[in-house]
């Protein structure tokens, strides 16, 4: 169950990060740094990496 818990969490985490990459992009065309866009960006790859994770744990079967 917690498996299951957590691959939701991580499911969040990249809608998440996907509109900070929005927001990021939307900035950096407005004139701010380029940043915002790449700091966007990294958060994106790790929630996207630890949503993969999750994933692989959840079809490994229950080990508990």
């Amino acid at each position: 169950m917690t498996h299951r818990i957590s691959a939701l969490i991580s499911v969040f985490g990249v809608l998440a990060s996907v509109m900070l990459v929005v927001a990021g992009f939307r900035e950096y065309r407005s004139g701010a740094s380029v940043l915002w866009l790449v700091a966007g960006a990294v958060i994106f790859l790790s929630a996207s990496f630890a949503l993969v994770r999750d994933v692989r744990r959840l079809r490994t079967g229950p080990t508990d």
